[in-house]
């Protein structure tokens, strides 16, 4: 998944004070949602959402233009076209490294499209195309199967869509699944969040969700999800709103604490004036924790065998939650 664990003050200030130019300030007189008490919320099944997982490593490697990115590409749009209400997909071309033409695609799922308050759930779905965070050179060029980055954000999305399916809620979501997020090299962020920057480049002149949330490496068994640096900074009453309902369900996954600032999908999103918020296992990116089992970013231990039951019901409850909780005023 992403790129950079931590920046260089210029580039921090950069980022937020771009942002800020695109998306003006706007005075709100009154809210415009809130989450009200829920005693009927519908069953998040880790078990289906580990098997999505699952089988979007039985492909191999997701990584552009591979025989692993055509078949996840076919198996999603089919899976996602069972629960959503209106299936896009938005097909892009992209020029990479030396010249390579990336056939890419970002696959979309609406649910209530009539509906005006509108909300975003994503991942990413591409896999990388090198595990250059091996320690054996040689292995660099080899890509990875990206079980935690990429297919747990799916797999937990997968069984959200199908939940929406069953039980629908008064107001619009969209799913989105990212493609080309993990292609750019290491500190290259041009050529990171391909699909992301693509979709933010064109959003529709009517479309305006009141807020996102990214997920990213969300399936770890000892997975510790920090409140995102940029992501307090862009949405910090969504943050809450999301770590307060973890807090109140004994999510302990959730840690009340705000952690370093990670470039990931949600960096185009917000400035294109989607505030977005990330949902993601900081410590695993950079590959440095001191938890040996958990140095497999970007190298070839990113498989099932890193994948928790346990944290995805966690993450899933925690949205669900979040999902059929939320409340729009008119």
């Amino acid at each position: 998944m992403k790129k950079i664990l931590f920046f260089s003050p210029l580039l921090f200030l950069f980022l937020f004070n771009s942002c800020k130019n695109e998306e003006p300030e706007q005075k709100v007189s009154k809210p415009l949602y809130t989450l009200k008490d829920n005693q009927q919320l519908p069953r998040f099944d880790a078990a289906n959402a580990y098997a999505q997982i699952e089988k979007q490593v039985s492909f191999g490697s997701r990584n552009p233009n591979s025989k692993g990115h055509a078949t996840g590409l076919a198996y999603l749009q089919n899976e996602l076209k069972k629960y959503a209400d209106e299936i896009q997909l938005q097909p892009f071309s992209y020029t990479g490294y030396n010249g390579e033409k990336l056939d890419l695609t970002n696959i979309i799922g609406k649910f209530n499209t009539a509906a005006k308050s509108r909300i975003l759930l994503t991942a990413h779905w591409d896999s990388r195309p090198w595990a250059d965070q091996e320690k054996d050179s040689a292995k660099h060029k080899i890509p990875i199967l990206g079980a935690n980055d990429g297919a747990s954000g799916v797999g937990v999305l997968l069984e959200i869509a199908r939940i929406l399916k069953i039980q629908k809620v008064d107001y619009g979501v969209d799913i989105i699944f990212f493609d080309g997020e993990d292609y750019g090299r290491h500190d290259d962020l041009s050529n990171f969040c391909l699909g992301s920057k693509y979709f933010s480049s064109r959003l529709p002149a009517n479309y305006s969700p009141m807020f996102a949330v990214l997920l990213d490496l969300v399936g770890d068994k000892e997975a510790v999800f920090m409140k995102e640096g940029y992501s307090y900074q862009f949405a910090p009453d969504v943050v809450n709103m999301v770590w307060g309902l973890a807090a109140r369900s004994g999510a302990t996954q959730f840690v009340n604490q705000v952690g370093p600032a990670i470039y990931d999908d949600h960096i185009p999103l917000n400035q294109a004036g989607i505030r977005t918020i990330d949902i993601i296992d900081i410590d695993l990116v950079g590959g440095q924790t001191p938890n040996k089992r958990r140095n497999y970013w970007h190298t070839l231990n990113d498989t099932m065998e890193n994948i928790s039951k346990e944290t995805l019901q966690s993450v899933g409850d925690v949205l669900v939650n979040f999902i059929y909780s939320l409340q729009f005023y008119n």
